[in-house]
């Protein structure tokens, strides 16, 4: 069996498999099938998002002809997609900007800390990206010649606060821009501030002090919200401050200020917000919710877009899918950007932007055979690689061995997985494994974070699906369907996803007929309004062993 290497992509350690204490799974296949039923575009048109499920906080640059862009990843690895793309609308990831042990420490995180609001530039021949890393050393910046990597080792900034965002200005100097604690102590709860510190791109250091840009958001005494994700743009003879506020869920929205100086100060426009859907009707068609975290891009022809992050739930707020990467026009009116009037939807469909069409992936039919040497950068596992190696490839199959580290824990699970990118898909894939004890598993689990998640699989003498919803329930998940099955040679599952409602099924390889585990599970529970809301449902092989 040939082992992936740590150049092809270090989502595990160098170590040989049998190091690790359990038995080993295989799995055949991973196959992805959407199945919402979507409307025809018409010609010239784009859908919405351009990034479905789990893409947040998008940032984006132009360089050239082409355009990247880069989202947040929290404890997943490999960390921060980079994403290409020529027309705006079709989009192809290229690698991740966090692909390596070593560049950042991710090992104990929850799921809901780690690599927040990366922010993507480029400048003087290279591309920059800022971050702020939640319990594991704060704010870095990292830089690559070629964005599909490598990107360098991250140089840690000596500066509080997160969302940072670079600013290179005309004069040489460059700045980053930030959200931080109010000045004085905070009036209410949810009062930060925007501020600015000077960045010299030599020694890759903040210098001087910090200067107020915006002290709670476009009016403080309405007792503005969560200030965040900034950044700034220069236009003609003014300078462009855009923020988020509201908090990042129902509420969310995007603010504009400028200024003569980038130092400002910053005046509020006098159209705000210029993009939320907070006030419009609860029961409308097609509905788009949590709107913000922006960012802004001129075309050649002077045409600006911006992309921004939004939800689309199934039913009240509660997605499976989590924030997602959208794109629309912006205007200008008396000076002033604006994504949409106010009281106006964001439309899933749209006239794409006057650039040649280009290709991307395709995020709605999907099959990884594990016949390459390594997994595509698409995979994801939880947190920095540990110092045993819990999978490898060879004769198309994918072996993972099982982990005493269960989804429900901090460790390292042996998992890795795809973004669910639909509301209504099936995930399938073909498992071999021989459970030599009791509490062995290997199977699908669908994991939003450790205290939200679905497995289905094997046991010894049995087919089982766990759920857990609760920080109550066990690490393992709660049984919630199970049958008898001795059967040891191969088997397929299938685990179809539609809005909350999960099904589970599986049949003997080689045969044609499924057979359902149980009814219909109710996975409205999983969903990201109950799990902290930054992340999004990531499903594949696990495997698992109490030894």
């Amino acid at each position: 069996m040939r082992l992936v290497t740590a150049s092809l992509l270090a989502i595990a350690a160098l170590a040989p498999l049998k190091a690790q204490a359990g038995p080993s799974a295989e799995f055949d296949f991973l196959e992805y099938r959407a199945q919402d039923r979507v409307a025809p575009l018409k010609d010239g048109e784009y859908a919405n998002p351009i990034l479905p499920g789990f893409q947040p906080d998008p940032s984006i640059v132009k360089v050239g002809e082409d355009f990247y862009l880069v989202n947040s990843t929290f404890s997943w690895f490999p960390g921060l997609p980079i994403y290409h793309s020529r027309d705006l609308v079709h989009w192809r990831q290229i690698g991740n900007a966090i692909d390596r042990p070593g560049q950042i420490e991710l090992t104990g995180l929850g799921t809901n800390r780690g690599l927040f609001a990366p922010s993507i530039f480029h400048h003087d021949g290279r591309f920059w990206i800022v971050n702020t890393c939640i319990e594991c050393r704060g704010n870095f910046v990292i830089t690559a010649k070629d964005p599909a990597g490598p990107w360098s080792d991250p140089v840690w900034l000596d500066f509080g606060g997160i969302d940072p965002s670079l600013y290179f200005g005309e004069d040489g100097k460059a700045w980053i821009v930030y959200n931080d604690a109010p000045p004085g102590e905070p009036l209410y709860d949810g009062h930060r501030a925007l501020w600015m510190k000077r960045f010299d791109p030599e020694s890759m250091a903040v210098i001087g002090e910090a200067i107020l840009l915006v002290n709670g958001g476009v009016d403080l005494s309405t007792k503005p919200v969560w200030a965040e994700g900034p950044h700034i743009y220069r236009v003609g003879d003014w300078y462009y401050l855009m923020a988020a506020e509201g908090g990042t869920a129902e509420q969310h929205s995007e603010t504009i200020y400028r200024s003569r100086s980038v130092e400002g100060p910053y005046e509020p426009g006098p159209y705000n917000p210029i993009l939320t859907q907070r006030d419009l009707p609860p029961d409308r068609a097609d509905r788009v919710e949590a709107t913000g975290h922006a960012d802004l891009v001129r075309l050649d022809d002077g045409s600006w877009w911006g992309v921004f992050l939004a939800t689309r739930p199934f039913a009240g707020q509660s997605t499976l899918l989590g924030r997602e990467s959208f794109l629309l026009p912006v205007s200008w009116h008396d000076g002033w950007p604006r994504f949409l009037d106010h009281g106006e939807p964001v439309p899933l469909a749209g006239k794409r932007p006057g650039l040649p069409q280009s290709k991307g992936d395709d995020w709605r039919a999907w099959r990884d055979d594990f016949a390459e040497t390594g997994l595509g950068a698409q995979w994801l596992r939880l947190r920095t690689p540990g110092p045993v190696q819990q999978w490898a490839l060879g004769d198309g199959r994918l072996q993972l061995a099982a982990s005493s580290d269960s989804a429900g824990s901090l460790g390292h699970p042996a998992f890795v997985g795809r973004r669910l990118r639909h509301h209504e898909a099936d995930f399938t894939t073909r498992l071999t494994f021989v459970p030599s004890s009791e509490g062995d598993f290997a199977g699908l689990l669908a994991f939003m974070d450790e205290t939200h998640f679905l497995a289905f699989g094997k046991e010894k003498g049995k087919l089982v699906a766990r759920l857990r919803a609760s920080p109550d329930q066990t690490e393992r998940g709660e049984i919630v369907a199970q049958q008898d099955l001795d059967r040891k040679g191969p088997i397929d599952l299938k685990l179809s996803l539609r809005g909350g409602t999960a099904r589970l099924a599986w049949r003997a390889a080689g045969t044609t007929g499924w057979q359902q585990l149980g009814k219909d599970i109710d996975v409205e529970p999983l969903s990201t309004i109950h799990a902290g809301l930054f992340t999004g449902l990531v499903v594949g092989p696990y495997a698992y062993s109490p030894e």
